[in-house]
């Protein structure tokens, strides 16, 4: 469904001095990546390796310096402003914070409703319909019809992110960026999003391009792993075969790094110090 050939985003960079000449940084260089339908593929990476970088060349919000992204057959780079508008309608993203993500003067429908009135001409939904699904995407995604006219400071940070997702499926979308979309969340709300994003996926045959530093959220979520690193791919392929065994140094420091599940195993456990008891006074 989505492929990304050869893919490099050159950056001009100020010179050091004032009469120098100015630099180039690769935020990414030569990459190539493949998503089927019904596919998730996680993309993971530290802070600055270039995982912004990718999903705002895929969504056509930055302009990459080589290489081609192909969604569904159409180079997304010979798109005119209006063509890309509409392809915009298939492919979404879910943002990483639920709390900048939604604009806090628009009721919860009206911020579910708006993909749907910007894709109009494609949907064909008349208001009512409209309102009709906002009713169903709240459904689906584990809130109420009482929840339509609240505004989002009334809600948790998970909640919200269920907001979210539910503006991101308005367009019916066939690709879901996932753009860290549990980093800003408790731990037990991450779970329920997480189980969330896979219920969806499994019944509205989605497919999700996953950005994430967790690699225990991709081990959770994904089919398939690419690892970058300084805008290089490193490595990519199964989850489970990059989990159970990594080939570059790279992918193996990452995965030393994730905690343990288990205390007991845990590097970072030390035996107990045997504390004195006091004397009584």
């Amino acid at each position: 469904m989505l492929n990304i050939e050869h893919l490099s985003k050159i950056y001009a960079v100020p010179g050091k001095s004032l009469f120098s000449r100015p630099g180039k940084f690769a935020a990414l260089e030569d990459i190539n990546l493949r998503i089927a339908k019904g596919e998730s593929l996680g993309v993971v990476g530290e802070s600055g390796s270039g995982k912004t970088t990718l999903t705002r060349c895929v969504l056509g919000l930055e302009p990459f310096s080589s290489g081609r992204i192909v969604f569904d057959g159409v180079d997304l780079a010979s798109l005119k402003p209006g063509e890309m508008r509409d392809m915009r309608s298939r492919i979404q993203i879910v943002f990483q914070d639920p709390y900048a993500s939604l604009n806090p003067r628009m009721t919860i429908r009206d911020i579910i409703s708006e993909p749907m009135q910007i894709h109009r001409a494609k949907l064909g939904l008349s208001t009512a319909q409209q309102m009709a699904r906002v009713y169903e995407l709240l459904g689906m995604v584990g809130l109420g019809r009482q929840h339509a006219l609240r505004y989002p400071h009334e809600f948790s940070g998970g909640q919200r992110q269920r907001i979210g997702i539910a503006r991101a499926l308005a367009s019916n979308p066939e690709l879901i960026v996932l753009d860290e979309p549990t980093s800003a969340l408790d731990v037990s709300v991450q779970a329920q999003v997480l189980n969330l994003l896979q219920k969806l996926q499994d019944d509205l045959k989605l497919t999700y391009l996953f950005i994430s530093h967790d690699l225990g959220v991709i081990r959770y979520v994904c089919d398939r792993v690419a690892l970058i690193y300084r805008g290089q791919l490193v490595e990519e392929g199964r989850t489970q075969q990059i989990f159970e065994s990594p080939q570059q140094e790279y992918t193996k420091m990452l995965l030393a790094s994730m905690p343990e599940p288990d205390p007991s195993r845990s590097t970072l456990r030390r035996a107990p110090v045997a504390v004195k008891a006091l004397p009584n006074h």
